[in-house]
């Protein structure tokens, strides 16, 4: 009986792309044998994060796809992790460390179990984030 390909799933807004998200993408990469990037759109965002990302969802999909390390990409617009296995069928899903053992990846992990879903973690990018890129660009700018 043959399983076929191992289909990995990476999630992410994807704003602002830096060395962290490509980091998680070429690891995410050797660890499966197709590799699809769940990109998060602006009003999931919105409504996880609190913020609208500064680069819109079409051109993060575009940006995402043409650095050539996933073989697809998927625009996330429902926060239920479960829509996105019924399109994309993955058997595992790559989140940084700084989930494990939270609150939201015992959640994660408790949510997938039941459709055979491993929640695999990688270092977080700590040094990195759009979220310190987003504060910087946001120093920067004249006071209105």
């Amino acid at each position: 009986m043959s399983t076929g390909p191992s289909i990995g799933y990476v999630p992410g807004v994807y704003d602002l792309f830096h060395v962290g998200h490509l980091n998680v993408l070429r690891q995410a990469r050797e660890q499966c044998d197709v590799l699809v990037a769940g990109v998060v759109s602006d009003e999931m965002c919105h409504q996880a994060k609190g913020t609208v990302p500064f680069v819109p969802l079409e051109e993060r999909l575009a940006i995402v796809d043409a650095i050539g390390i996933v073989d697809a990409t998927y625009a996330e617009t429902t926060p239920d992790k479960r829509d996105a296995w019924a399109q994309v069928g993955f058997h595992r899903v790559f989140k940084g460390d700084d989930w494990r053992g939270t609150e939201r990846g015992d959640a994660l992990e408790r949510l997938l179990a039941p459709l055979g879903v491993e929640v695999v973690y990688f270092p977080y990018t700590v040094h990195t984030s759009s979220t310190q890129l987003r504060a910087v660009i946001a120093a920067s700018r004249p006071a209105s």
